[in-house]
């Protein structure tokens, strides 16, 4: 689809690499958010799937602030307890075994996955912990016509109890003591621009119809067009970092490389709305209770 033109303002947006992400300078996001900022920088998170701005000073509050003028928030997270007085937020902490060295898209558990995350960096290591992204939009431009046909038609089930969990999550019981899936098509239509993207990522079970190992056959096959070098972009982070990026149309994988150094973030998410698919079939709910984090405070 063809994106409209960013409009002249003070906001500099530079991008980052051919199929994905780019650098916004220009905008104070502690500041109260201006409707013409908050619309340019979401024009450039729809073209560039993710955007970096460096050098923002925020608390719980601005940074809440901002992200909401984007859209209603969630809570933090559907399965962590958020930290006192801060229900908005989910602290990624590296000192508390909170990794995500595995691409996925966030929360596709969930019958309505965020729309949109804002990650504020507190620590960085001096070496390493860099964040990846993928263009999910470009990995289904990529397939060819035969496996494109295949996906549109596919439903994948997403669920806690995965491969991002088994990978990621130090307490494992903890986190599939309430069991969430959610079945997702393998391909759906972003809702603001129209564009076909793949949804799948670490969270990604089986495919609906499919034996056990046909099932791991065509996610691997999928996903594999998902990280192609030349559908991502990797972000070296600095303290003060804000990256804003569109869950409806990315993966991401955090890079664990830096040891038992500091790596420290909080998050704000904007409530998504259910997927549809290409064949217009709405995402539907198998198991657990989900309506409290999408719904997030009113």
């Amino acid at each position: 689809m063809t994106m409209t033109p960013l409009k002249p303002t003070r906001l500099t947006v530079t991008p980052l690499a051919g199929r994905i992400g780019a650098e916004i300078s220009g905008v104070d996001t502690a500041g109260p958010p201006e409707a013409a900022t908050v619309e340019q920088v979401r024009q450039a998170l729809l073209r560039y799937k993710v955007v970096f701005l460096r050098d923002q000073r925020l608390d719980y509050a601005s940074q809440a602030a901002f992200a909401r003028a984007f859209g209603e928030l969630t809570l933090g997270h559907p399965i962590y307890r958020a930290p006192e007085n801060r229900p908005e937020v989910r602290e990624i902490d590296s000192r508390q075994g909170t990794r995500a060295n595995h691409w996925h898209t966030d929360l596709t558990f969930v019958d309505r996955p965020p729309a949109l995350a804002f990650l504020h960096n507190k620590t960085a290591p001096e070496v390493g912990g860099d964040t990846m992204w993928a263009n999910t939009v470009a990995a289904y431009e990529a397939l060819p016509e035969p496996l494109r046909a295949l996906a549109d038609r596919l439903r994948i089930v997403h669920s806690n109890d995965s491969d991002y969990t088994d990978a990621t999550v130090a307490a494992r019981r903890e986190y599939i003591s309430t069991l969430f899936e959610t079945e997702h098509p393998a391909v759906h239509v972003h809702p603001e621009t129209g564009e076909r993207a793949l949804l799948l990522g670490g969270f990604a079970r089986r495919a609906v119809g499919l034996t056990p190992q046909a099932s791991r056959d065509v996610l691997r096959v999928l996903q594999e067009y998902v990280t192609l070098p030349e559908h991502t972009v990797r972000w070296r982070w600095r303290a003060g970092d804000l990256a804003i990026w569109d869950n409806r149309a990315t993966q991401h994988y955090a890079v664990f490389d830096y040891g038992d150094r500091d790596r420290r973030a909080e998050r704000c998410t904007v409530a998504g709305s259910v997927p549809v698919g290409a064949d217009g079939r709405p995402s539907t709910v198998l198991s657990g209770d989900m309506t409290a984090y999408g719904e997030g405070i009113r």
